[in-house]
């Protein structure tokens, strides 16, 4: 038998980086798209609103990282993070907080969930576009 690496099967492409969005605002969320959009590696894989149209696209939708605000029209992140952790349904995307709310208590009630990043809408979005790209390019994350 023939064992031999042929170039297509050595540069196979390595498949993109799937971003879920939990965010209400209509400003932000389109950022947050159209900047996933200009990252390689990286596609949209979708977005929720409120806290229970978030946990049936969870539910039935397959994605990498999970972006999701703290405040949200119905519902909280928090809240949501709660009941990701307690279903029975592995869920082993990587965690990302992006809000105006991150404060220690939220950071540390985070954690406890699996959120391994909180970034602070009003001054960090370059950082979570870098984290992103790097992602998306298969390097190791920080």
């Amino acid at each position: 038998m023939n064992h031999t690496t042929t170039p297509a099967t050595a540069s196979a492409s390595v498949a993109p980086l799937r971003i879920f969005l939990v965010e209400d605002s209509v400003a932000v969320r389109d950022l947050m798209i159209d900047t996933l959009k200009e990252i390689p590696g990286v596609i949209f894989a979708g977005f929720a609103e409120e806290e229970a149209d978030a946990l049936k696209k969870i539910d039935a939708e397959s994605f990498d990282v999970l972006i999701l605000d703290i405040e949200l029209k119905q519902g909280n992140g928090m809240s949501l993070l709660r009941t990701l952790a307690e279903s029975h349904k592995p869920l082993n995307s990587l965690k990302i907080i992006f809000s105006n709310n991150v404060s220690n208590a939220f950071r540390r009630a985070g954690e406890q969930y699996g959120v391994r990043f909180f970034f602070d809408k009003s001054s960090e979005f370059t950082k979570l576009r870098d984290l992103l790209a790097a992602l998306g390019t298969g390097l190791p994350d920080h």
